[in-house]
């Protein structure tokens, strides 16, 4: 498997690999982002078996054991997998998290203690500054977050707009209609009553790019698509309360007719 670099922002470089595998027939790319600072951060370390190659891309744009800190949206194998080998590889590198999943998983996951961070609070790189916002089970787990980084106006999604296939590494396309497709193959998010706000409160950021693990990520209005994807769970969660609904509607109607 071969990851490619692309440098999606100042000095923002997705390191990309497509998975065929995975999702077929169209395939499914495991990207992780490298933000290069006086301090670099990488968001994402993917699976334990994709290291030896992300790392090497990531040797290609600067030294490995320059990293200084890790990140990621929340704890499943491509998240973080790879996490401690980062760790092994970069001696002064610490995982940079929020306070819940810190004291859940990773005080006792992580092989150096993490750095947890507020909600809302920002820690400045050297000429980067990312801000961590926890978005609890958006798209998936209680620990979920995002980061974003102000210098750049990026929006380091985690999983939010995941969509199958090897596009392009950014794209100025829509992505909520292939981000709903993967929705209904996978059903992958916890759509509730808090989905949807949750999203649009990362609308108000008005990002001006999208980073993406799994798919193209996206340039332009990141504010407009953001409140296109919540609208999109808002239609799920009413179609879902519909259908239950009718379920419990139905059965009592049998019960009455049994009676």
């Amino acid at each position: 498997m071969e990851t490619r670099i692309s440098e999606i922002a100042d000095g923002i470089y997705r390191l990309s690999t497509y998975v065929p595998e995975v999702a077929p027939p169209d395939g499914f790319t495991y990207n992780q982002f490298l933000i290069l600072a006086d301090q670099p951060l990488l968001f994402h370390c993917g699976h334990r078996a994709l290291f030896p190659s992300v790392s090497a891309a990531m040797a290609k744009v600067m030294p490995v054991e320059r990293l200084r800190w890790i990140s990621f949206g929340h704890i499943e194998a491509d998240e973080c997998g790879a996490m401690n080998l980062w760790l092994a590889a970069a001696p002064g590198a610490q995982i940079l998290f929020n306070e819940l999943g810190c004291q859940v998983s990773l005080n006792d996951l992580a092989d150096r203690q993490p750095r947890a961070l507020k909600d809302g609070e920002t820690l400045d790189l050297g000429g980067k500054q990312v801000r961590l916002i926890p978005t609890p089970h958006v798209p998936h787990n209680w620990e979920a977050q995002v980061l974003y980084e102000a210098t750049t106006n990026t929006l380091f999604c985690g999983d939010l707009f995941t969509h199958v296939g090897d596009g392009e590494a950014i794209t100025g396309e829509e992505i909520v209609a292939p981000a709903v497709a993967a929705e209904r193959m996978f059903h992958a998010t916890s759509v509730g009553a808090l989905t949807a706000p949750t999203i649009r409160r990362l609308a108000a950021l008005q990002p001006d790019r999208l980073a993406l693990m799994h798919g193209s990520s996206f340039e332009g209005d990141g504010e407009a698509q953001l409140l296109q994807l919540a609208d999109a769970y808002d239609d799920l969660l009413r179609a879902a309360a519909a259908e239950a609904g009718g379920r419990a509607g139905g059965g009592g109607q049998d019960g009455a007719s049994a009676a």
